[in-house]
């Protein structure tokens, strides 16, 4: 199931809905015609307890709010009566899927190609740092370049979504914590990222890093460890590789973290990127004003975003 945020042209509130076939529905109308087709005698509409129309306060609701959210979705796929909370995708913009989670946190240094490319070593530990809300752009928004930076760059990850509560958990139970995946561009300014030891600065600039198109469940995705990752700018590729090269992947990272931090519903992990950034090229390509960037995840999706000077 493709859970996404949506606004229709015109309004100024992003609801909740996920993809079926290629229509955007509303989730919590949907859950509501549920409720009513399966009572005899009509059942109350559904409250904002029930369904959240707000995509934040709905992932941060957890597991049970996804899997009121397949039960809307199975039921729908067994009739045509969708009038009214049924969208084509040029009658609505997408926005980030996850547009304020609590934590986000990011792994440095964990693809070995990658570590060479930035003539660097590979890490005994994940190497954590942090992104906040304010970076969060959706799947169709402009990524902004600043005159802050000069060295805009790239890089395309799986990104996580939690579903419940993750405190001291074991890498064999750590899948049971995903709510489900997403495509991350951990956009970084490497002139600001470089200038001191923290790499805070140049990680987290305002409106840089897209999110989407959507949240894959996990049950939909599977196995995270075999996954084809791609960046594409204006065309070219520039990132070709797999998640099964992550060196500390998925389940050990979840393990890792919640050893240290509490993980709550609705935060996000952004995994790490591969080799191919433009920094590492020969001469670097760095993002510049109409840049087109494109990144593919296998069995998440394509994201595509262009680059504007503000």
């Amino acid at each position: 199931m493709k859970l996404l945020s949506y606004q229709t042209k015109g309004a100024d509130s992003w609801k909740m809905g996920f993809m079926l076939e290629d229509k955007v529905i509303d989730l919590h109308t949907a859950y509501q015609r549920m409720l009513i087709s399966k009572s005899e005698t009509g059942a109350s509409p559904a409250s904002e307890q029930d369904i959240p129309n707000d995509p934040a306060a709905f992932f941060a609701g957890g597991d049970h709010l996804i899997e009121k959210a397949k039960e809307a979705y199975n039921h729908l796929l067994h009739t045509d009566n969708r009038e009214g909370f049924c969208f084509d995708r040029e009658e609505v913009t997408l926005g980030a899927p996850v547009p304020s989670p609590s934590k986000i946190i990011c792994i440095g240094k964990n693809y070995a190609d990658h570590v060479a490319e930035m003539q660097s070593e590979i890490p005994n530990y994940p190497v954590l740092f942090a992104k906040f809300a304010n970076a969060l752009i959706g799947p169709e928004d402009a990524i902004e370049k600043t005159a802050s930076t000069e060295k805009l760059d790239y890089e395309v990850e799986l990104t996580i979504v939690i579903g419940k509560k993750a405190s001291k958990v074991n890498k064999e139970d750590a899948l049971d914590y995903i709510a489900g995946y997403s495509i991350g561009n951990d956009t970084s300014a490497r002139d600001l990222q470089k200038r001191t030891p923290q790499w805070l600065q140049g990680k987290t600039l305002d409106r840089t890093t897209p999110i989407g198109p959507w949240v894959v469940t996990a049950d939909e995705v599977g196995d995270p460890s075999n996954l084809s990752i791609k960046s594409y700018v204006n065309g070219e590729e520039r990132q070709s590789s797999n998640t099964s090269h992550l060196i500390f992947g998925v389940p050990f990272l979840i393990e890792f973290i919640s050893d240290l931090i509490t993980l709550n519903p609705g935060d996000i992990i952004m995994t790490g990127t591969p080799d191919g950034v433009g920094f590492a090229m020969n001469p670097p390509q760095f993002l510049k004003d109409g840049d087109t960037v494109t990144l593919e995840i296998e069995k998440v999706g394509t994201m595509e975003n262009v680059v504007k000077e503000v």
